[in-house]
Formats: C-alpha cells, sequence, structure tokens
C-alpha cells in the first residue's frame, strides 16, 4: 500500500501539493484550536510549519527551493511559483470594488496611502541599515515590508535578484506573522471592536492573511471589513512600490 501511494504521489506532483499543504493547514487549525484556543491564528502556525518543512527540505537535499526540491513533493514549486500567485492576486482583486473603501470615509484612504508609505520607508531604512545600497534591491526588500505580495511582484518587475525577493518574502511573512499574534493582544487598547475600526486597521497594516487571521481571533465579524481594505492595500503597494516609490529611492540613491 504504501509503494502505491508513494507511485502515485511520484506521478501527480501538484496533486501531492495540494495534499500537503490541505494536511499542513488541517494540522496547524488543530493545533490552534487545541494549544492555543484559537490565540495564535492557524494561519500563522501553518506559515511556521511550512518555513520549518521548507528549511527540512533545502537541509536534507542540499537545494536552495526548499521541499519541492525533494523529487515527491516537487510540485510545490509550480504550485508556489508566480503563476498562481498571480492569479490569486487577480482572485482578490476581483473580489472587491473600489467605491467600498468610500464606506470608511476619509479616513479609510488616508490609513490607506499612510499604510503603504510607513511600511515601505521602514523596509526601506532596514535595507540601507543592512548594507544595500541598489535602488532596485532596496525598493524590493521595502515593498516587501508592505506585504510579502507586493515584494515578490515588485522584485520581478525591476529585476531584482532571487537572493533579494526571498528577503522580501520573509520581512511581509515576519509583519504577517507579528500582526496575527499581536492583533486580539491590542485590540481592546486601540478600540478595535467595530467595522470602521476593523476598516482603518486594514488599511494601515494591510497584509490581508495577517489582518484576516487577527480579526478573526478578535471577533470573526470583522473580518470582512479589515479584508476588504487590507486588499486595497495590497493592490495600492503593487500600483505604487514599482513605480513612483522606486523613482523616489532611486533618486535618493
Amino acid at each position: 500500500m504504501n509503494d502505491s501511494i508513494v507511485s502515485l504521489v511520484d506521478k501527480y506532483h501538484l496533486i501531492a501539493a495540494f495534499a500537503v499543504v490541505g494536511l499542513t493547514m488541517y494540522v496547524a487549525y488543530w493545533l490552534s484550536r487545541h494549544l492555543t484556543a484559537d490565540r495564535l491564528h492557524g494561519s500563522a502556525i501553518a506559515i511556521i510549519i511550512g518555513l520549518v518543512l521548507a528549511y527540512v527540505g533545502g537541509i536534507s537535499t542540499g537545494g536552495s527551493k526548499g521541499l519541492s526540491d525533494v523529487t515527491l513533493f516537487s510540485g510545490l514549486g509550480l504550485m508556489g511559483g508566480g503563476m498562481l500567485r498571480d492569479l490569486a492576486i487577480i482572485a482578490t482583486a476581483y473580489g472587491v470594488r473600489f467605491q467600498e473603501i468610500k464606506k470608511a470615509g476619509l479616513r479609510g484612504v488616508i490609513a490607506l496611502f499612510l499604510g503603504v508609505l510607513v511600511s515601505f520607508v521602514a523596509g526601506a531604512v532596514v535595507a540601507v541599515g543592512f548594507g544595500y545600497t541598489d535602488p532596485v534591491d532596496i525598493t524590493t526588500i521595502a515593498a516587501g515590508a508592505v506585504t510579502y505580495i507586493v515584494g515578490p511582484v515588485t522584485g520581478a518587475t525591476l529585476g531584482a535578484s532571487s537572493e533579494v525577493i526571498a528577503l522580501s518574502i520573509a520581512a511581509g511573512l515576519v509583519k504577517s506573522i507579528l500582526t496575527m499574534i499581536a492583533t486580539p493582544a491590542t485590540a481592546r487598547l486601540i478600540g478595535l471592536d467595530n467595522p470602521r475600526s476593523a476598516m482603518i486597521f486594514g488599511g494601515l497594516i494591510g497584509t490581508t492573511s495577517g489582518v484576516a487571521a487577527g480579526l478573526a481571533a478578535t471577533d470573526a465579524r470583522l473580518v470582512p471589513y479589515g479584508a476588504m481594505t487590507a486588499t486595497f492595500y495590497t493592490g495600492l503597494g503593487i500600483l505604487l512600490a514599482p513605480t513612483v516609490l522606486f523613482l523616489a529611492v532611486r533618486a535618493l540613491f
């Protein structure tokens, strides 16, 4: 039976990749529910498990693509590649309408632009602090601090190296995980208890997965509001980072 399963996995790599991700999500949400009482959202645990598996795959094979370097799980390389990433971005964009942002009022619009700019500047400062001087590298890492989707899209647009794009993704993942953990702990202090504040929060923080998971752990009724403006945040970051913000960085460096 084991030989049959291995043969099936080896033949259908992409299906095996979906199975691995599905199993990881199941385990992550089980751990979240039974070990943390949903305080640490399942998405955060799933990301941590994914990073551990990628590390184990890289160490065991000596490769550079994580678990997809293992032959049986090579489908993860396609599943996590640019094609499905761009499909996810487009699908997310189709799920919202620009006029919906009006429900948050002027504060929501300000939150969107302020959130993108603050995150970008913070990421740029960190990149420069670690010795990066090329405008493309600085912009890509700073875009990753906006979200881990904006980072690779910006890097691919500007022609950044794979190492720099990987750093941008790592920066975005750290931000997402911190948002998942910190949101329920600070919600009462910042008045995050109504739809309007959730929309403003999503616009300021931006990382859709982090905001959605953090709000789910705080009050599930707030998730659609925060996720909506966080989605606009991602779109705004994709528009600004490779163009206006890159030109600004290039002018400075």
